[in-house]
């Protein structure tokens, strides 16, 4: 009978830490947090390091600095909503991609983009780039940012 009262006080508390648990697929990263993944990843020959965060099935989050500008890019299946952290740059917008190549199913990268518009970019901006939308980020000097991809029909 002495056992009853700590039995039950441990059941009580098995059953407050189930109710706290985090619900399945909820993620949470820091600001430093993703500083630190960018930080730690190596630049590719394009100066950008890019970690790629997690995957949800049909999003993703990505973390990037830019140290020089991008190449032109088109996704056929996936939407860019951009979350700029710091720095400045000019994102290219439309047009036509110059030397396009497929780097991957529904990929394509090339030098730069023609006939474009210039949409300036700036610390706190959210942009949204649609599936099928030629892009290039221009940047002088750093720009950090998220992107969550998110996958279309």
């Amino acid at each position: 009978m002495k056992l009853l009262p700590l039995i039950l006080a441990l059941m009580l508390l098995g059953a407050v830490l189930l109710v706290a648990a985090d619900p399945q697929g909820y993620a949470q990263y820091s600001a430093s947090d993703l500083k630190s993944r960018v930080d730690a990843a190596k630049p590719d020959d394009h100066k950008v390091r890019l970690d790629r965060v997690a995957n949800w099935g049909n999003h993703s989050l990505l973390a990037i600095r830019r140290e020089g500008d991008g190449e032109a890019e088109v996704h056929d299946t996936q939407v860019d909503v951009i979350f700029v952290r710091s720095g400045e740059g000019t994102l290219v917008l439309g047009g036509t991609v110059v030397q396009p190549r497929t780097t991957a199913p529904g990929e394509i990268r090339g030098k730069s983009i023609t006939g474009g518009v210039n949409k300036k970019m700036s610390a706190g901006d959210v942009i949204h780039v649609p599936a099928k939308i030629p892009h290039q980020m221009l940047v002088p000097k750093q720009l950090t940012f998220e992107v969550v991809k998110v996958d279309v029909k």
